[in-house]
């Protein structure tokens, strides 16, 4: 295996439980293992049963193998305060507010990241102490691509204030740009680096794969292998959920993106308990269910939770309005979207389905069913982001070839993407006045809080640059805003890092002036009553989840049981 091995995938595929087992493997064979976690939420703690810090700290009882954690927020607050420091005293309140806004999104922290591990990397006497560098969360083919322009990277934003720019972390970081070069270069090197794309055996995630395997290629790292994580590997004839996942699983391997299918892959089973402690790793992947995965199927306690129906009776006492569902890949949002609208539609109100989901699977999920009171449409993300993109690049006038393509790759950010959205979701929104509109796949509450920031320095120039704002956009935060117009459903799963990704989108709604209609936690095991031992011992898990979001989280929560398929249009009835 090469020295640098980077593992990314979306939040909840077991990343950091595949690269731990991983270090542990190598570590064990003789090798000097240091594994490193990116991410803001790292779980090293808990899943090496230590207390891990900023510094390389040994495992107990392992000998050649040391953890650590790289603090990004931190490092993005430093990178925030740099970038607003010189234009204290100089800009305008409003301007200020919006780059301070711009300045803490997803690009901020993956860049903030990156700066992280390349002082990691640039660090010669830290590399030769290792035989492998684990990094648990790599940062995303745009970041890489972004910093490996050969662009003056302060140069546009000096004049960038109108918060539509993702660039801002980069100003000040000149001293670092051949520290970047270095490491863009390692990593496109195939003796060097090898980048893990972590799954689940699921379309929506193998889709996230493909793509971010796909975005790293198109910058060079083509070294690239693929983990299908959490295979179920025995359906156990009788069990319906069993098969049904199994079923499932199939299908999805089945139309695995072709991208894909050309990875060396390894396939991880779906395991019982908790991956925690060494004993644990060191048996991931090797050990069956055992007698204690077994004994707890006789013991399971099923939650209760109010449900979909009650869910919905609650979204239909105010007679019209937005639902927006929301949270990380994965989680169902597009399935409960398409559920609430059918229940919605089957009561006899005007209801209108959209998203703003590139991949557009409402109407899959949809399938066959059509009520009289149910209109479908989709927000085109591509078409959207184009009619941005070139506007921007219209306004910036003159720029000289390098700052025009710095200006270009930002435009391809994800980003740009959730701002240029807002005009046709502001549409939308509207909507709502006089019927219901659910939404599957909002803007973030940092987009939001953007436009607020971009709308208030908009509306200081306007007096002179004649900048106007659609109605539909200036009504936009307010009606957001409005608990009675607009219910907000943060989804999420009853496990550890899906829980954490709702409740950082919940600090950043409340940020935005948003207070959340209520969480659902979805796909539920225990819901179920499965029998079987792999299912019912990870159902026995999900309590201690279920307990956090009642009783801490969220005021109030329902719980939806895992399921093949979109409920059928008799069961909505």
């Amino acid at each position: 295996m090469t020295p640098f091995l980077f593992f990314t995938g979306k939040g909840g595929v077991g990343k950091t439980t595949v690269a731990s087992a991983t270090a542990l493997r190598l570590a064990e064979s003789g090798q000097r293992v240091l594994i490193v976690s990116t991410d803001p939420a790292s779980n090293l703690d808990d899943v090496f049963g230590m207390a891990v810090g900023t510094a390389p700290t040994p495992v107990p009882g392992v000998a050649t193998l040391e953890v650590m954690n790289l603090d990004p927020e931190a490092a993005a607050a430093v990178y925030r305060e740099r970038m607003l420091a010189p234009y204290r005293g100089v800009l305008g309140d409003a301007a200020l507010r919006s780059m301070e806004e711009q300045l803490s999104g997803a690009c901020t922290m993956e860049i903030a990241a990156f700066n992280e591990f390349t002082a990691l990397l640039a660090d010669a006497s830290v590399v030769a102490r290792y035989d492998h560098i684990i990094f648990d969360t790599a940062p995303t083919g745009h970041t890489l691509r972004l910093l490996s322009l050969p662009s003056a990277w302060t140069g546009f934003i000096a004049t960038n204030t109108t918060g539509t720019s993702c660039l801002g972390p980069l100003a000040g970081l000149e001293k670092q740009r051949d520290q970047y070069a270095a490491t863009v270069q390692a990593l496109g090197d195939a003796a060097r680096t090898t980048m893990i794309l972590v799954s689940r055996p699921e379309t929506s995630s193998l889709r996230e794969a493909a793509r971010a395997g796909a975005e790293l290629a198109a910058i060079g790292i083509r070294n690239q292998q693929l983990v299908v994580n959490g295979v179920l590997e025995d359906p156990m004839d009788g069990d319906e959920l069993a098969e049904a996942i199994v079923a499932q699983q199939h299908s999805a391997m089945h139309d695995i993106p072709a991208s894909l299918r050309q990875l060396p892959t390894v396939s991880m089973p779906l395991v019982a308990g908790n991956l925690t402690g060494v004993a644990a790793l060191r048996n991931f992947g090797v050990a069956s269910p055992d007698a204690a995965a077994r004994a707890i199927s006789a013991d399971i306690v099923r939650p209760q939770l109010p449900g979909l129906d009650d869910l919905v009776n609650a979204i239909a006492a105010d007679g019209n309005g937005i639902v927006m569902t929301m949270g990380k890949g994965g989680v169902g949002k597009t399935t409960l979207a398409v559920a609430i609208a059918r229940q919605l539609a089957a009561r006899g109100l005007r209801v209108h389905l959209s998203t703003t989901d590139p991949a557009a699977h409402v109407a899959d999920a949809l399938g066959t069913y059509r009520h009289a009171g149910l209109t479908l449409s989709r927000i085109d993300p591509e078409a959207e982001t184009a009619r941005y993109t070139e506007e921007v690049l219209t306004s910036a006038g003159a720029l000289e070839p390098e700052e025009r393509a710095l200006l270009e790759e930002d435009l391809r950010s994800p980003c740009t993407a959730e701002i240029a959205v807002f005009r046709a979701f502001a549409r939308t929104v509207a909507e709502a006045a006089g019927a219901f509109v659910v939404l599957d796949t909002a803007p973030t509450g940092h987009t939001l809080l953007l436009l607020d920031a971009a709308e208030s320095y908009h509306r200081e120039v306007a007096r002179t640059t004649g900048s106007h704002i659609p109605a539909a956009v200036r009504e936009l935060l307010p009606r957001l805003r409005d608990p009675r117009y607009t219910k907000v459903l943060i989804v999420t799963l009853a496990e550890s890092t899906p829980v954490h990704e709702a409740e950082r989108l919940q600090a950043d709604l409340r940020r935005a002036g948003i207070e959340p209609f209520g969480w659902v936690v979805n796909a539920s095991l225990g819901a179920t009553g499965t029998r079987h031992p792999v299912l019912a011992a990870r159902a026995a898990l999900e309590a201690t989840h279920l307990r956090r979001v009642t009783g801490t989280i969220a005021h109030r929560t329902w719980l939806v049981p895992w399921q093949a398929d979109v409920p059928s249009a008799a069961a909505l009835a």
